[in-house]
């Protein structure tokens, strides 16, 4: 369950952080990112899943953001959504909205990023990549880390870490089990079903390989053309 840091907790955590780090001299920049190096080459295995959109059947309305934080933090919020939806008024459909969370890469650079392994991929829950509150410095580096725009890690000010989608993994307030073989609360929720959930990771090099074609008979019941 998510729980709240004070400053003085915070604070102690990342003069510790620096000093290590600091007097070590273990910082390399990397694009314009610092990362602190560790001791071990870091090896990460493919996630079991992750999240697609049919963006022909998204209408933006923004139930799956209010049910995320619903999940996670028990209070309906859309800046603490791990899942963003935007609109652009300059474009016509379907490119006007854009469904925006973590796409499970199979390199993670925000969990290689990680300097106290806060942000990790568990055997146990399917290398899902999660970020434990509990560890995180908030020192950033996995929402500088992440090669996405917008970034898919989130800063949560109420806690003064970083979040991402886990696939409902750690959800303290749904009744249902999340995470590769569970439930994924936007998945369920949404009222045309365009959110999907798959188990093999599409083309990494294309963030638009994890929009995809959910469209079914029933689909075409409402008039609508169910080809791409």
């Amino acid at each position: 369950m998510t729980t709240n840091k004070n400053s003085s907790e915070m604070d102690t955590g990342r003069r510790h952080f620096l000093a290590a780090i600091g007097g070590a001299g273990m910082l390399i920049g990397l694009s314009g990112t610092a990362y602190a190096l560790r001791d071990e080459k870091i090896y990460i295995k493919t996630s079991g899943g992750a999240l697609v959109v049919d963006l022909k059947k998204c209408m933006g309305c923004g139930t799956c953001m209010t049910t995320c934080s619903l999940a996670h933090h028990g209070k309906a919020s859309v800046s603490l959504s791990r899942i963003q939806i935007t609109q652009d008024v300059f474009k016509s459909f379907p490119q006007d909205i854009e469904m925006s969370t973590c796409l499970q890469c199979e390199d993670a650079p925000c969990v290689a990023a990680c300097p106290v392994n806060a942000n990790k991929a568990s055997e146990d829950f399917g290398f899902v990549r999660d970020i434990d509150p509990a560890k995180c410095i908030g020192c950033m580096q996995c929402i500088e880390a992440c090669p996405q725009t917008p970034k898919r890690v989130q800063w949560n000010p109420i806690t003064r870490s970083a979040q991402k989608c886990d696939l409902c993994l750690n959800t303290p307030y749904m009744e249902e089990q999340g995470g590769i073989g569970g439930v994924q609360a936007c998945k369920k929720v949404c009222p045309v079903g365009a959110i999907g959930f798959i188990t093999e990771l599409p083309e990494q090099n294309l963030p638009q390989s994890y929009v995809v074609n959910l469209r079914n008979e029933n689909w075409a019941k409402t008039g609508k053309t169910i080809e791409d």
